[in-house]
């Protein structure tokens, strides 16, 4: 018997649709339902490769005594935070707000009448444990205190409404771009600088800002900037995070060595990681382990995260069954490896050669398992690399040569039933989504532009035409597709992810007739964004499309950065790429708009949105170089954060390029050497 969630397109909701629990998705009759009856609605929101989630839904979500008191007394909505991330946002700050953290599965009671929540937690036992009640008992509970402590209720609801209602207006401030550059630069390289506790996140979007830092000869600097960032690279590359058998990047690792990954690969993580890869490697880090990080994540791109139809796929699970016959999968089966194993599949000679580069041991660093993490930067050996290749092989039942193509186990039962020929994979999540899409195009833009291999340029290409040809339905921009339906209408990062992924193709097919095309229809897509989002009486952009909010409490303009980057943070940035493009200043000027909208916070947090700093930096030393075709590909393959290219058919004799400094031109250049000296003195020249 399956509830509602069975005819849901997400595969995280429908992962609930054999539990007891009579689950509703978030539409208008879920919320006139709840208020009819007038059930206090209990709000569950997560992903599908969030592992406490799947946990909590074998538990919880499956124990028939808590469904019966549920579906009694509450209304239970359930929420895929990758289809409505501004739902997810709103009762996420709530969420901190009312217990001081947050996280998924995120659980949260809100009132029929109003949508404000009220009591909130994240991952609840059946029984109580971890510290943690039961959730039986919290049920309970929630439901004895919304029909006896009215006036408690009504009081505690105004105070986290209007806190909310607060937090989306930020007062604007009067501070030096200067000063307020230098400080956010260097607060987060702070955040990324190597340190001994906790877990240790990619953060990319610091770690782009910290590289922007590197062009800066700035005595005072309290890090050493350019170590900070290669630092990072290094341990992406090198650490257990990154998969050395078959690429492609983990979520993150458990522990401050980047030894331990949560094994799940989110297609965000590789997107941008891979354009910071490339960037360091331009701004002449050119370490090998770099350059095969790159290639072997494109790979695991092309062979497992790419439908036919051209678009990027989602996500991959953490856990895996190593057996049909398991009840429940373990995390990171797919991936890690037993010392007897290695000595079954390698030759003596190839085990001692992996050894050598890998932090090997017979007892293993992951519950008697080994995650591979190299012991040094370099090349690997030929023989090094077989061994890597019989791994491969061992895990995917074929070698990397023949492997052109993996099919994705959809969900659980495709996974335990097909036959795999090696071992069986985690559950891949199909579903399209359009800000994610984007970040891989910009990151394999950018890795096409350094290393000059045309199939990185080619399957951006196809992610970027199959966004283009399927996602404008009625003349509107949507943010996912589930195998060929469209769905849910944009959000901010959708717009600002897609149109910078839009310039950044702009600018590497530049020589191609057709390049035109991709700065057109990034100026089209800038006009919708611009009309349906753009919040004319505080600047910058909300969250979501002014005809797609009834159902929010407050409208958010998101500026925060997380393991994505913020919206407006993009925003801004491609807004000045677009002005110096099209010699439009109302981009400017609408650029500078947004950039005081978000003045205090970068002054009061700054190492809260270190995309608001990258976009400051584009706003003060933005720079458009005009050069020869001739000289275009030298010019891509160089580290030029705050400038943008276009080719020039007008320039004087014997002249390669012209520089312009916003609304300034300099002298023409007559040599490649002087070309770069002043693009280099202009996008330093206000700090």
């Amino acid at each position: 018997m399956t509830n509602r969630l069975a005819q849901a397109q997400s595969l995280y909701l429908r992962k609930h649709a054999e539990n007891p629990i009579d689950w509703w998705t978030w539409c208008d009759e879920a919320l006139a339902t709840a208020k009819a009856q007038n059930k206090p609605i209990f709000l569950s929101i997560g992903y599908s490769s969030c592992h406490w989630c799947t946990v909590m839904e074998g538990e919880a979500f499956s124990d028939l005594a808590i469904a019966d008191y549920m579906n009694a007394h509450f209304l239970p909505i359930k929420v895929d935070r990758e289809e409505r991330p501004d739902l997810d946002s709103i009762y996420m700050q709530a969420l901190q707000m009312m217990v001081g953290q947050g996280g998924w599965p995120l659980n949260i009671f809100i009132a029929p009448d109003d949508l404000v929540p009220f009591y909130g937690g994240t991952y609840f036992p059946v029984e109580p444990r971890y510290g943690r009640p039961g959730f039986l008992q919290v049920l309970q509970a929630i439901r004895r205190y919304y029909d006896t402590e009215k006036q408690d209720l009504l009081a505690r609801k105004a105070a986290i409404l209007e806190a909310i209602q607060q937090s989306a207006v930020l007062p604007k401030t009067q501070q030096s771009d200067e000063d307020l550059l230098k400080k956010g630069i260097e607060t987060n390289t702070g955040v990324i600088t190597p340190h001994d506790y906790g877990t240790q996140f990619p953060m990319i979007p610091y770690a782009e800002l910290a590289l922007r830092g590197t062009r800066f000869n700035y005595s005072a600097w309290r890090y050493d900037i350019p170590q900070v960032c290669q630092q990072r690279g290094l341990d992406l590359a090198l650490g257990g995070i990154y998969d050395h058998v078959a690429g492609g990047f983990h979520r993150y690792t458990v522990d401050p060595t980047w030894t331990v990954p949560h094994f799940e690969k989110m297609l965000y993580d590789n997107g941008q990681i891979v354009e910071y890869l490339a960037n360091l490697w331009s701004n002449g880090v050119q370490e090998p382990a770099i350059e095969r990080a790159i290639a072997l994540t494109v790979q695991w791109l092309k062979r497992e995260m790419t439908a036919p139809e051209g678009y990027f796929y989602a996500a991959q699970d953490a856990d895996s069954f190593t057996s049909p016959y398991e009840a429940e999968p373990e995390e990171g089966a797919f991936y890690v490896w037993s010392y007897s194993e290695l000595q079954q599949i390698l030759s003596s000679e190839e085990l001692s050669a992996l050894e050598q580069q890998f932090t090997i041991t017979s007892q293993g660093n992951f519950e008697g398992q080994i995650v591979l993490q190299r012991r040094h930067p370099g090349s690997l050996s030929d023989i090094t690399e077989q061994a890597l290749s019989k791994l491969f092989t061992v895990r995917y039942g074929a070698t990397p040569e023949s492997l052109d193509v993996f099919p994705p186990a959809r969900n659980n039962q495709e996974a335990k039933t097909q036959n795999w020929s090696g071992r069986i994979p985690a559950v891949t999540d199909t579903k399209m989504i359009v800000a994610w899409n984007s970040l891989m195009i910009s990151g394999l833009a950018r890795a096409y532009a350094v290393f000059k291999k045309s199939e990185y340029l080619e399957i951006a290409l196809s992610s970027a035409r199959f966004i283009l040809n399927h996602q404008q339905v009625d003349g509107r921009f949507h943010r996912l597709n589930y195998e060929g339906q469209t769905s849910v209408i944009a959000q901010s990062e959708d717009y600002a992810l897609f149109i910078k992924a839009l310039l950044d193709l702009y600018q590497v097919t530049l020589k191609d007739a057709n390049s035109q095309h991709w700065l057109e229809q990034a100026i089209a897509l800038q006009a919708e964004f611009d009309e349906y989002l753009w919040s004319i009486e505080l600047g910058g952009y909300y969250n979501t499309a002014s005809d797609a909010s009834r159902d929010l409490i407050v409208r958010e303009r998101s500026y925060a950065d997380n393991a994505t980057p913020a919206a407006n943070g993009v925003a801004i940035a491609n807004l000045v790429r677009l002005a110096l493009l099209t010699e439009k200043l109302s981009y400017l000027d609408r650029a500078e708009q947004a950039l005081q909208a978000f003045t205090s916070v970068m002054d009061s947090a700054p190492q809260a949105c270190p995309s608001l700093f990258t976009a400051l930096d584009w706003y003060r030393n933005c720079t458009l170089v005009r050069t020869t075709s001739t000289t275009l590909e030298t010019v891509l393959a160089k580290y030029l954060p705050a400038s943008v290219l276009s080719v020039a058919t007008d320039l004087p004799t014997s002249a390669v390029g012209l520089v312009c400094q916003g609304l300034a031109c300099l002298s023409p250049a007559r040599t490649a050497a002087e070309l770069f000296e002043q693009v280099e003195q202009s996008q330093v020249r206000s700090l």
